[in-house]
């Protein structure tokens, strides 16, 4: 059977919108990540010449600023004034600030970024915790994206959306408005190195951007693997991702159970220092499972009784077939059917094209794979090859709805599209393990 044509590939082409924009901390210098002596004297000239501007001039310079920015953010103002609190260590001793120089201050070191001008890729599906008012058969879902901008910094946004009792899917239009966070620390009981978040309740969920908190993630939140996680009886909502420094990696756990509040926590142990861990939807024999890749070219299934710990685990694949030979990796956490357990996964083959398969894991031993695709899922098809890398599809995760798999995928690092697959098909298709090929 022609994989292909097991396909249901929907036109939805979630394509990077360099019109959406944050407002964010700027530093009229270089980008080193904290004031050195230098940016503190720049600093400190920048304010000494808003305070010597007259009331009526810093009145102007506000109306003026208003005029041209604030329709596309809530708040500026306030967030102003936030900025300028939050530089307030750096500025030498001066006369008490008015409030509206406190928010013309703020102003000069704060800047609009197009945080998804580049790239809107990597995409993984989870149902949305809110079902009220869908129609019978249909779901409405979260999709998450990974979203690029300028300097290739990395940030996670999100669109909602509804799939029908027949496969179709439909994604809302994004909001022009996008917003960052209130950051908190967490409580004494958190784990070490743990953020908190919050997004006001009135912020649609495609106006939420989680951008680069800590000095791990200072180059990008990379890759989230959300799962709907159950929790005997309740649904937690996590995504393991990859944390980028500019020059290390590390893999992070995020988690939240409404999509307005979450935690972001590095992982420890050795496995969480590689990238594309993948967390089960469930816990099997009472232990926490995960996928990973934790030698850069193989698959290995981890447990851990610490969903923060994550030690070395057993190889459970490895790169068998030519559009592989380069190096497998999960596409996604397991999505867990009747049979078994469907993983994605993805492969690098010759002139680094990436292509998925699917392997079916044993259900209550997923050590055990029972079947898998020989040949390519899904690959590039002709129109997908170009873009910013080319030859590319991937994704990060996929969602069970009735008998159709929903798969969410990337386009070449720079858009995004949909495919369905009839579950009953996609297992017909797949070879049994000790079958000649």
């Amino acid at each position: 059977m022609l994989q292909s044509s097991l396909l249901n590939r929907q036109a939805l082409y979630l394509r990077p919108d360099p019109t959406r924009v944050i407002v964010r901390p700027f530093k009229p210098s270089t980008e080193p990540r904290h004031l050195n002596p230098r940016d503190k004297s720049r600093a400190n000239e920048i304010v000494d010449r808003v305070l010597s501007l007259d009331p009526t001039a810093t009145a102007n310079q506000l109306r003026d600023i208003l005029a041209n920015f604030d329709g596309r953010h809530r708040n500026l103002l306030r967030q102003f004034e936030l900025r300028a609190d939050a530089m307030e260590d750096a500025f030498q001793h001066h006369q008490r600030f008015s409030q509206q120089q406190r928010q013309l201050v703020g102003a000069y070191f704060m800047n609009e970024y197009s945080f998804e001008s580049a790239a809107l890729f990597n995409p993984s599906i989870v149902p949305h915790p809110d079902q009220s008012g869908v129609a019978e058969g249909s779901r409405r879902l979260i999709i998450s994206l990974r979203a690029v901008g300028e300097g290739h910094i990395s940030s996670l946004t999100f669109r909602s959306g509804v799939i029908d009792a027949e496969g179709g899917v439909t994604i809302d239009a994004p909001t022009q408005l996008a917003g960052l966070p209130d950051i908190h620390a967490s409580d004494g009981l958190a784990p070490a190195g743990c953020i908190g978040l919050s997004f006001k309740a009135e912020s649609d969920l495609s106006e939420r951007v989680i951008f680069p908190v800590t000095e791990a993630q200072s180059n990008g939140i990379e890759d989230a693997r959300f799962v709907a996680f159950d929790d005997e009886g309740a649904t937690i909502y996590f995504a393991s991702y990859t944390a980028y420094s500019g020059s290390s990696i590390r893999s992070e756990l995020l988690e939240t159970t409404d999509f307005l509040n979450f935690t972001l926590t590095p992982l420890r142990g050795p496995a969480a220092r590689n990238k594309g861990m993948a967390l089960f939807p469930r816990r099997i024999d009472g232990r926490y499972a995960m996928i990973a890749r934790q030698d850069s070219e193989n698959l290995f299934l981890l447990y851990s009784d610490d969903l923060h710990q994550w030690d070395e685990g057993r190889l459970l694949m490895k790169p068998e077939f030519a559009w592989q030979f380069v190096q497998i990796g999960n596409c996604g956490s397991p999505v867990e059917i009747d049979e078994g357990w469907l993983l994605f996964t993805h492969g690098v083959g010759p002139m680094r094209r990436y292509a998925i398969g699917v392997t079916l894991l044993d259900k209550h031993d997923p050590s055990i794979i029972l079947s898998r695709t020989v040949e390519p899922l899904l690959q590039p098809e002709p129109t997908e090859r170009e873009g910013y890398v080319p030859n590319v599809v991937y994704s990060c995760g996929a969602m069970r709805h009735g008998d159709l798999i929903a798969l969410p995928y990337a386009v070449s690092d720079t858009y995004s599209n949909f495919t369905t697959i009839k579950i009953s098909r996609l297992l017909e298709s797949m070879h049994p393990i000790g079958a000649a090929l």
